[in-house]
């Protein structure tokens, strides 16, 4: 199974990259292919701009159609999850068609990006995704993580180890049943 995680920020400072490496090395040790598309280094136009998409669309589309999964990663700006990831969101459709999608959202206060993350789970159902009702919720974010981006805070760890239990089960639950599927689509025997 494979599983691509969309980082969503892309502003000076950022914090919200430090759980998508985190999750990203974590899913590694579990055997996951787990590809970060993260949107600073891999910037795309604003959406409607161009007729034709540009390349870097097209590259990231091939990525997020490759995925099994998929996480999400915003912080929240203004109560809810970021532009950059909308636009990125806007782009794609089919990518996300029948996928498991999993939302972590940061704050630099305590409540850890919950207003994104319950927006971000509406999102994904309009996506003909299917939304993972746990969240991964980072509180104090600029203060929860060491250099090397490993959580200083126990809580983060016993909630990131959680959340990754209940998203890999979720995620290999459709996975198993989408290979069924198509078994039975090709006329294999189960």
């Amino acid at each position: 199974m494979k599983t691509a995680i969309l980082l969503g920020t892309v502003r000076e400072g950022r914090q919200s990259h430090k759980i998508a490496f985190y999750l990203q090395a974590r899913l590694r040790e579990k055997g996951i292919t787990a590809d970060l598309i993260d949107l600073a280094e891999n910037p795309l136009p604003m959406m409607g701009i161009h007729p034709q998409p540009p390349p870097e669309v097209q590259r990231i589309g091939v990525r997020l159609q490759e995925a099994d999964a998929l996480l999400f990663v915003s912080p929240e700006y203004h109560g809810s999850f970021s532009g950059v990831l909308k636009n990125a969101i806007d782009y794609f459709w089919e990518e996300f068609q029948k996928k498991p999608i999993g939302v972590v959202t940061v704050s630099a206060g305590k409540m850890g990006g919950i207003n994104a993350s319950t927006q971000l789970q509406h999102v994904i159902l309009s996506l003909g995704a299917f939304a993972l009702p746990t969240k991964l919720l980072v509180p104090e974010v600029k203060t929860a993580f060491d250099d090397s981006f490993q959580p200083v805070n126990e809580s983060v760890i016993k909630s990131a180890d959680k959340f990754l239990d209940e998203y890999l089960w979720f995620a290999d639950a459709v996975y198993q049943k989408k290979s069924q599927n198509t078994r039975i689509a090709s006329g294999q025997s189960l």
